[in-house]
């Protein structure tokens, strides 16, 4: 056996039903030290917020992964009048067939985003290393409907610099960034690549980047094949990646022997569009097959496919722990 093989989450928790009506910053604290309490009871090694500092009563469908932080920079326009309908387009990367998480009426600028602030506000509660997560410069581009920037990539890059300014100050033990948009547009790989190094390049500590299939309404929202994205995966600055498979199923490991060996995997083996608790020795044995095709040294963390957000609490919680309980056994530690 060789290093050990470390739990985690991909970032989202269920909203608690208390929090619904009542964000103040008191009852936030208090559902904030429920997730983080929840998780290091499940025995995870590296825990996140549930991202419930992004949760908004009035959009509650949407997890903020994208409107938290359209809402807060500047030349974002959140509010849509009857002629934009004109000029937006359906978003194929979100799934909606609506309208996006705003236009951009001019250039971005951090605005109201404080994600230090944030992290300060989560880091006091909890001594279990803290994995703290941001969507990415690629997919905040993608979700947005450009009216001001000549090319998307410029757009990435002013986005890039934003978070890149305010991540170099979060000294949580890991930083993710969640990029659920480039599996449907592998073809914007380059300057994709070059917008989410520009924020990694700006990590204290352990750097990750999360891609998936989408998960919106417990559905995924995009098509396409890891093997397509293995040259964008071996041009990232990361430490580590997140990847989904356990939905799909494990029949493209293969494709990341290609990968650099000095890229860490984390690999899903918890399924966050079933209800189904996944039991310990199904879990054992995903991870066994992952360490056989792919070798014990490159598998870093196993967690489930994304983010927990859509699923019931008491699903969630069951779930965790299955996966510690998975991982020990496939470790022989019980």
């Amino acid at each position: 056996m060789g290093q050990k093989v470390k739990t985690t989450v991909v970032g989202s928790y269920p909203v608690p039903s208390w929090l619904v009506g009542n964000i103040s910053r008191l009852v936030m604290r208090d559902a904030v030290m429920a997730v983080l309490k929840t998780q290091e009871l499940a025995g995870l090694d590296l825990i996140t917020d549930g991202e419930l500092m992004r949760f908004d009563p009035s959009h509650p469908e949407a997890n903020g992964m994208v409107d938290y932080f359209a809402s807060r920079m500047d030349g974002i326009r959140k509010h849509y009048s009857v002629s934009d309908f004109d000029r937006s387009r359906p978003d194929q990367a979100s799934g909606y067939g609506l309208l996006t998480a705003g236009m951009v009426v001019a250039k971005v600028h951090e605005g109201t985003l404080n994600l230090p602030r944030d992290y300060e506000f989560v880091s006091a509660l909890t001594r279990t290393p803290l994995k703290f997560t941001c969507t990415g410069p690629h997919m905040l581009s993608r979700q947005l409907t450009n009216c001001f920037y000549k090319d998307l990539p410029d757009l990435a890059m002013d986005i890039a610099a934003i978070l890149r300014r305010q991540i170099e100050l979060i000294e949580a033990e890991t930083v993710q960034l969640d990029e659920a948009s480039i599996i449907g547009f592998p073809e914007d790989a380059s300057w994709a690549a070059e917008a989410v190094n520009h924020v990694l390049d700006g990590i204290l500590n352990e750097r990750a980047v999360h891609v998936c299939f989408g998960n919106y309404g417990g559905q995924p929202q995009l098509r396409g094949f890891w093997r397509d994205l293995i040259p964008f995966l071996n041009s990232l600055h990361a430490d580590h990646l997140v990847l989904e498979f356990a939905r799909r199923g494990y029949d493209e490991l293969e494709v990341l022997s290609d990968l650099n060996p000095k890229i860490g995997l984390g690999i899903g083996v918890i399924d966050i569009k079933d209800n189904e608790v996944e039991s310990p020795e199904l879990i054992a044995s995903r991870i066994e097959q992952i360490t056989k095709v792919l070798g014990p040294e490159r598998l870093h963390y196993v967690h489930p496919d994304c983010g927990f957000w859509m699923l019931q609490r008491s699903v969630v919680d069951r779930k965790m722990r299955a996966l510690v309980q998975g991982r020990d056994l496939f470790e022989g530690r019980v």
